[in-house]
């Protein structure tokens, strides 16, 4: 369902001369539906990167990035945003959503951009809010006014509304308390069981020993830290 071919990555420096630093070269790997796989490598090495690169944020310079049978490498805008809204979530640090608009509307969106009846897509929103104890007063407030805890939940109960064939997750546990960490933990094992492929980055250890089936070390990847 996820599959990189040969991937390059490399960013010029246009304030520096149009120095060319390469960041990631040959960075092959493939993720089987109902796999999850965790990004490891020393700080720098590009797990981030090579996230971005997978989402469509970064351009890979060469090689094949294919994810739900599309080409994020040469594909048009269009169909990276059709990809991600269909086929591809990203459960990222950070909540970046429009001021103003309630929580409840923030987390049945992406379930309404792909058509879902609204009242199951906010029955589902609410579902999740209340297994991450998001308060229900909260629920029609706008998260931009919440707490980085509040704020980090209602990500992930966004990235998890809609049931997305492959998903990437960038530290999905952390800063979480115990029981926030368990539903977290349950909705990744949930999304494995109906299919999902997942690339996840994860800095606790016992959250990756759990959920990932197998490590990728991207500094396999990454020009003069070869492991």
């Amino acid at each position: 369902m996820i599959e990189l071919n040969n991937v390059s990555k490399s960013f010029t420096l246009h304030n520096q001369g149009s120095a060319v630093i390469p960041v990631m070269e040959g960075a092959t790997l493939s993720v089987a539906p109902g796999e999850c796989v965790a990004l490891t490598g020393a700080s720098g090495a590009g797990k981030s990167t090579l996230m971005r690169v997978i989402y469509g944020n970064y351009l890979a310079a060469s090689g094949q990035v294919m994810v739900g049978g599309v080409d994020v490498a040469q594909a048009e805008p269009r169909e990276i945003l059709a990809l991600r809204r269909d086929t591809l979530g990203y459960v990222s640090q950070f909540l970046r959503v429009v001021p103003r608009v309630p929580t409840l509307e923030v987390v049945a969106e992406p379930l309404l951009a792909v058509g879902c009846d609204r009242q199951a897509a906010l029955d589902k929103a609410a579902g999740l809010l209340a297994r991450l104890n998001i308060p229900e007063r909260l629920w029609t407030l706008s998260p931009t006014t919440f707490s980085g805890g509040e704020q980090q939940r209602v990500n992930i109960a966004r990235g998890f509304a809609h049931d997305y064939p492959t998903m990437l997750l960038d530290e999905p546990t952390a800063s979480l308390d115990v029981q926030n960490r368990e539903t977290v933990l349950n909705l990744i094992e949930e999304a494995k069981a109906r299919g999902a492929a997942i690339i996840g980055i994860f800095h606790d250890v016992g959250a990756r020993e759990r959920v990932c089936d197998r490590e990728i070390n991207v500094s396999d990847f990454t020009p003069g830290m070869a492991a």
